[in-house]
């Protein structure tokens, strides 16, 4: 089960270039994001273009900001197969998956992270997805699949979510883009 809410962009207000001031299931932390849809073009990634092959009708984008950030806090089971007792005994995996993209050959890039944090809010392990630069995307437009695996460490209780944005460049529009993110746990049951 994915834990990520609203990772798909699918939710709320938006569809258009223009930025929103809130997003479902995210703080907005700086900036001003865009969620655009795959039916927008005028240069913006359209269905045809390299992305999830199962996307919905939007994606994130960093706005018209020079950089946009968006935050998303998760308590992680409690119970169960990848709860608590789980964790601790290093018996859960994740797995960190999200597709990165950016405009042609331009270097504007996103990047998502997971922070995991024990009880007290304290980071206990971290991995970073992205940038994907012209040069993963061969100068064109779209959006390349990024994942991590790893086991949760022990007193993991949340995980914080970060997506940046990142203008490298001119223009006005920040052509980070985003979409299908995702964040599962899978019980490893002492394999590996």
């Amino acid at each position: 089960m994915n834990l990520v809410v609203n990772g798909d962009a699918e939710s709320g207000a938006g569809g258009t270039a223009d930025p929103v001031a809130k997003v479902r299931g995210w703080q907005v932390a700086q900036g001003a994001p865009a969620l655009i849809a795959y039916s927008l073009g005028g240069g913006y990634p359209t269905a045809s273009d390299p992305g999830p092959a199962r996307r919905g009708s939007r994606f994130f984008s960093g706005g018209n900001s020079a950089r946009t950030a968006l935050v998303q806090d998760i308590s992680l089971p409690r119970t169960g197969r990848t709860g608590h007792r789980a964790v601790d005994a290093g018996r859960v995996r994740y797995t960190l998956s999200a597709w990165l993209g950016g405009y042609a050959g331009q270097e504007d890039g996103a990047r998502l992270s997971v922070e995991f944090r024990d009880a007290k809010g304290t980071p206990v392990a971290l991995s970073v997805l992205g940038p994907v630069g012209a040069a993963d995307r061969e100068g064109r437009t779209g959006l390349v699949e990024r994942t991590a695996e790893a086991a949760v460490p022990p007193t993991a209780r949340s995980a914080r979510l970060l997506l940046v944005f990142t203008r490298s460049g001119g223009g006005t529009s920040n052509d980070g883009y985003a979409d299908a993110l995702s964040l599962t746990l899978s019980a490893d049951g002492g394999h590996r």
